[in-house]
């Protein structure tokens, strides 16, 4: 049986807006000023409370990340997309009898909400957050969508995602790994983990994975 594990944000959807308006909603109302959206863009695949912690002392980030989930479940699909080239890549891999999983550092339930507003839940076999494992680049929550497959890790499955953090998480588990330079990471630095390609868009796999399968 042949998978794939996938991250979810910046990889099969486009969050960024959703997330950064969350999380500048949470400090204004937390009474602390906004940092501007490109700012918290360019922090998006990082753990939350890391995240937070930027802007506020460490006994402020419990209560501040309790606000920000509050309004980010409220309004997590408001300008959230697909990222191109998702749908078909999804489903040319299901036809082809791939197990497809999501691993992301959104909690479970959030993560399985966002999948389902967005479509992908229709597309993969199992959702998997973080929760309290270790956040990547460990590779627990890749571990644990590959056990929600029923699937062992091996080189010939695959961990796909956009930040260095997932191709680290990915290669520790024992997948081959694949960049999409669509998120977080720009080519050049999701190639110092190692990757076994690196694409511009995610249906640029599709041909290389179902090779992969047959030689």
């Amino acid at each position: 049986m042949h998978a794939a594990v996938f991250d979810l944000d910046g990889t099969l959807i486009d969050s960024a807006d959703d997330i950064a308006a969350a999380f500048r909603a949470a400090l204004v109302a937390h009474g602390r000023p906004a940092p501007s959206h490109e700012e918290v863009r360019a922090l998006i695949g990082r753990p939350l409370p890391e995240m937070l912690a930027r802007y506020v002392p460490a006994r402020e980030v419990p209560e501040l990340v309790a606000r920000y989930r509050m309004l980010y479940w409220r309004h997590c699909a408001d300008q959230t997309r697909l990222m191109p080239g998702v749908r078909v890549t999804l489903t040319s891999l299901r036809a082809d009898g791939w197990r497809l999983a999501v691993a992301t550092t959104k909690r479970t339930d959030m993560a399985r909400r966002v999948s389902a507003a967005l479509g992908v839940s229709e597309l993969v076999d199992y959702v998997q957050g973080t929760d309290d494992l270790p956040d990547k680049p460990a590779p627990d929550v890749v571990l644990a969508a590959l056990d929600g497959l029923g699937t062992a890790p091996s080189p010939t499955s695959w961990m796909i995602g956009d930040t260095t953090d997932d191709l680290e998480a990915g290669r520790a588990a024992g997948l081959s790994t694949a960049g999409v330079a669509t998120g977080a990471h720009e080519r050049e630095w999701l190639e110092t983990a190692g990757p076994r390609c690196v694409v511009d868009r995610i249906d640029e796999l599709v041909a290389m994975l179902t090779d992969t399968t047959t030689r």
